[in-house]
């Protein structure tokens, strides 16, 4: 296949994963109910180990152990409060049928993400078709729980089901954009610093909305639950960096 059919195929593969949360559709809504809090507790270990065992280190080695890197993070911390400020939004006070903008900055969030992941696979393939697989797979094994954790948290929010997988998808195929943009630019264009800023979104929204939302449960057992899925989150993404 040519450099831009891979691309093509790639990006249309990573955003096909966005419909694992379909697999909830199949499940009573008390079940799943049941669900969404450890996947909110998976997004926020999967957001905070993409930022720091991923986007950063990734951060630095383009961009180098300086002040800009941190700036950047910064920004992409103060760009997603002023968001929160503008919308006038409080997780902590609001009823999860309310209309809360999380969903919203998680899809703002996650389609910036994958946009970034989009431009760096696409560079690969741009470089070499197996360099591009094996980028594929890497990106591939952490978008897997994170999509199922985005999706927990638009349910969370007061979606309904089917809209969240709808909206997910939509965010999703930024993916494709971004590897279609790399292709075209054919590395021209510097877009080193979208990572740190994009670091600095995911971890906003998983320390500031996400982990108050699992650090009031009642029991200890649901306490248990929601640190081992916030654990997993971490030691996944943990374990992809190393692996790669």
């Amino acid at each position: 296949m040519s450099t831009l059919a891979w691309i093509a195929v790639s990006g249309l593969a990573m955003s096909a994963l966005a419909l694992t949360g379909s697999l909830t559709l199949v499940l009573p809504a008390e079940t799943f109910k049941k669900l969404v809090l450890p996947l909110v507790a998976l997004a926020a270990g999967s957001l905070l180990g993409g930022a720091l065992f991923h986007m950063l280190p990734e951060s630095i080695d383009a961009l180098g152990n300086d002040l800009t890197v941190w700036a950047w993070v910064a920004a992409g911390l103060y760009s997603f409060f002023l968001l929160e400020q503008y919308l006038h939004w409080h997780h902590c006070h609001r009823p999860v049928a309310a209309h809360r903008p999380l969903g919203y900055l998680i899809l703002v969030a996650d389609g910036l993400h994958n946009l970034i992941g989009g431009l760096a696979v696409g560079s690969a393939f741009v470089l070499d078709h197996r360099v591009g697989i094996v980028t594929w797979l890497v990106a591939a094994a952490h978008e897997v729980p994170q999509e199922l954790g985005d999706f927990g948290i638009l349910i969370h929010s007061g979606w309904e089901r089917r809209r969240a997988l709808l909206f997910n998808v939509i965010s999703a195929l930024t993916f494709l954009a971004g590897g279609l943009i790399a292709y075209g630019v054919s590395g021209s264009i510097d877009i080193a610093f979208l990572v740190p800023f994009a670091a600095g979104n995911f971890i906003y929204i998983a320390a500031t909305d996400l982990l108050p939302e699992i650090t009031t449960s009642p029991t200890a057992r649901e306490k248990a639950v929601l640190s081992a899925g916030f654990a997993a989150g971490l030691l996944l993404l943990f374990g992809v960096a190393v692996i790669a």
